[in-house]
């Protein structure tokens, strides 16, 4: 079978439709590459949010990577049922999740637990439950460098905060975070310009911290698109996503990033309209649809299809005349955007040597598991 039809499952009848399919090889080889790319393993601190898989965890596990960074409550117990032995949770508790979050430390004793804080209220908050818990929770200060979503500006209210931090019972100051998912130029330049600015910002901080007599920071920066640049610097802990599954709108967009398309999702044609469009079982429901219609979801086996509209549980797509497929026919689509799509499965079906070879469980896929 040629090289271009990697993808394709040879016994694909015995997997009903729509499915998310993982290739374990390409994962592996995502692993590999993303540790080739630093100068130490221990500076990768990798976001789950895209995979929330047990399996592909332990597979980074298996690798040497024993940081992680993660979004929900329920990925951390995923990581920490795994022996994840450091995680960050890339969030800041809230009400009932100060709770949960505190849960979550007891029950797994051996993972070191970090959290976000970017706020004066919420840090009492936290420090009251750490204290009436009789722990310590490990803060990192979230920092706003121009995503505009969560965190503090990088000035003088921030360093003050940050002193607050190490102060307050219960806390224990660790360092700082910061994401830049607003910078997604194509251009790498571009890119590094716009990183640069928020760069300098932590490094300023950090300063100012190292000055009060404080500790360094450790520094926790990133996802995939200015990964490149993190991975440059010395003693910055990087935590890219996507990398691991990749998707077509990473690979159109940073080229320079050379990891393979690892999951893929299996459709079937469940209609014929007329002689160029064809609907599939792929609606809203089956993958990201957040974006327009011609930026979902492109065909490895008919690349010059275009989507017309989507539904619940369908798709139709406007292909050329005498196309040839048929009702039942399996098209394999590639996501714009894997992360949400990766939510919308309860498992992936694996695909080891062109075969459909069991399944693994999307764990964190849930808002909560047990805590």
């Amino acid at each position: 079978m040629a090289e271009q039809d990697w993808y394709i499952i040879d016994n694909v009848n015995e997997l009903d439709s729509p499915a998310l399919a993982f290739y374990p090889d390409h994962i592996a080889d995502n692993i590999n590459k993303l540790k080739a790319s630093i100068d130490s393993v221990s500076r990768l601190r990798p976001h789950v949010k895209t995979h929330k898989s047990a399996e592909v965890t332990l597979l980074m596990m298996d690798a040497g990577i024993t940081k992680f960074k993660c979004a929900t409550i329920a990925e951390a117990e995923m990581l920490g049922a795994c022996g994840a032995a450091d995680v960050l949770l890339a969030y800041q508790p809230v009400g009932p999740k100060v709770k949960r979050y505190i849960s979550l430390v007891k029950v797994f004793p051996l993972t070191r637990f970090s959290c976000l804080v970017d706020n004066e209220d919420s840090l009492n908050e936290l420090s009251q439950a750490a204290v009436a818990s009789g722990l310590e929770i490990n803060l990192f200060l979230d920092l706003n460098i121009g995503m505009n979503r969560t965190g503090i500006l990088p000035d003088e209210k921030a360093l003050a905060l940050y002193e607050k931090m190490s102060a307050f019972k219960g806390m224990n100051a660790v360092g700082l975070h910061a994401y830049d998912g607003h910078i997604h130029d194509v251009s790498l330049s571009q890119r590094r310009g716009k990183w640069l600015v928020g760069w300098n910002a932590i490094n300023s901080l950090k300063e100012s911290i190292v000055v009060k007599g404080l500790p360094a920071p450790i520094i926790v920066g990133g996802g995939t698109p200015t990964y490149p640049f993190y991975a440059e610097q010395a003693d910055v802990e990087c935590s890219p996503g996507t990398f691991v599954l990749w998707d077509s709108g990473y690979q159109c967009s940073f080229e320079e990033q050379k990891y393979a398309i690892a999951a893929v999702l299996v459709t079937r044609v469940i209609s014929l309209l007329n002689e160029t469009k064809i609907c599939l079982d792929l609606g809203h429901k089956a993958v990201a649809a957040e974006n327009e219609l011609s930026k979902r979801v492109s065909f490895l086996n008919a690349p010059e299809a275009k989507i017309v509209s989507q539904s619940e549980e369908h798709l139709v797509l406007e292909m050329a005349k005498g196309q040839g497929f048929k009702v039942g026919d399996v098209l394999y689509g590639v996501p714009i955007h894997i992360c949400p799509t990766v939510a919308l499965y309860d498992r992936a079906a694996t695909i080891t040597g062109h075969k459909f070879t069991g399944e693994w469980s999307i764990t964190s896929r849930n808002r909560k598991i047990n805590i």
